[in-house]
C-alpha cells in the first residue's frame, strides 16, 4: 500500500485528490496539508511514501517547502539513522502550465517528479505508483521544457567527476546523454540498438552510481557534471 500526503490550499482540490487516490486499491491518503508549515509538519509526523504537492513554484515558499520535506533534519539525539530519522518521502509536484522553468530549481531542492496539473486521473494515479517505486515520473513534454530551462542557465554548477561520472561505463554515459536529451526508453533502445529492458537496467545503474533518486534528477546531473553542455 502506497501512502500519500496531499498538499493543496483549496479544500475542493484536496477532496478531489483524496477521492481519486483512495478509489485505488493500492493507494491510501494518510493526511492533508494546506500550507508549507503544515506540509513539513505532516510529512515528519506521518512519514508518507509520497507527498503530492500542488504548488506555485514561482514563489520562494514552493521551492523551500520541497527542500524541507525532501531533506528533513535528523534529531540531535538520534545516534543511528532509523525510520524516524532517515525516512524522506518522494515528492510528486503538480505544477501549472507555464511554470516549467521553475522545475530546475525544484529538482535541485529534491523533487522527484512532475506532472502538469491538468493531467488525467489515470495519469496521476500511475505517476504516484511510479514515483513510489523510485522511477521517473515526468511527461515527455515537460522533460523537454525542463531540458530547455537547464540549457538556459548561464552558469551551470558543475559537479566534480568524482561524484559518479567516472564510474559510468561508456554505454551508461551514452544512455545518460540520451536521457538528458529527452529521449524515452523506447527511443533510446531504438537509437542505440539495445533492448528496452537493457535501457531500464542501465538507467537503474546510472541512478545508483550518481546518487540520484529519479530520472529527472539524472537530467540535472548530466548538465552539472559537464557530460552535456548547455547551449550557448
Amino acid at each position: 500500500m502506497v501512502s500519500v500526503l496531499v498538499v493543496h490550499d483549496q479544500y475542493l482540490h484536496r477532496l478531489a485528490l483524496r477521492m481519486l487516490l483512495t478509489a485505488e486499491p493500492d493507494l491510501t491518503v494518510v493526511g492533508e496539508a494546506t500550507d508549507a508549515e503544515g506540509a513539513v509538519r505532516a510529512s515528519a509526523e506521518l512519514r508518507p511514501d509520497i507527498v503530492l504537492i500542488d504548488t506555485d513554484l514561482s514563489g520562494a515558499d514552493g521551492i523551500d517547502t520541497i527542500r524541507r520535506i525532501a531533506q528533513p533534519p535528523r534529531a540531535p539525539d538520534m545516534a543511528e539513522p532509523g525510520p524516524a530519522a532517515g525516512h524522506a518521502p518522494r515528492i510528486l509536484v503538480l505544477t501549472p502550465v507555464g511554470q516549467e522553468r521553475y522545475a530546475y530549481a525544484a529538482l535541485r531542492a529534491g523533487a522527484g517528479g512532475f506532472l502538469l496539473d491538468d493531467a488525467a486521473p489515470d495519469e496521476l494515479t500511475a505517476a504516484v505508483r511510479i514515483v513510489a517505486a523510485g522511477d521517473a515520473v515526468i511527461t515527455p513534454a515537460l522533460t523537454r521544457e525542463l531540458i530547455d530551462a537547464v540549457r538556459q542557465q548561464r552558469s551551470p554548477r558543475l559537479r566534480p567527476h568524482a561524484h559518479g561520472l567516472d564510474t559510468l561505463t561508456g554505454r551508461e554515459r551514452d544512455v545518460l546523454f540520451a536521457v538528458a536529451s529527452g529521449w524515452s526508453n523506447a527511443e533510446i533502445a531504438e537509437r542505440l540498438s539495445i533492448a528496452p529492458t537493457t535501457v531500464k537496467t542501465h538507467v537503474s545503474n546510472i541512478l545508483t552510481k550518481i546518487g540520484a533518486r529519479a530520472r529527472v534528477q539524472a537530467v540535472t546531473y548530466a548538465y552539472e557534471s559537464g557530460l552535456v553542455r548547455p547551449a550557448a
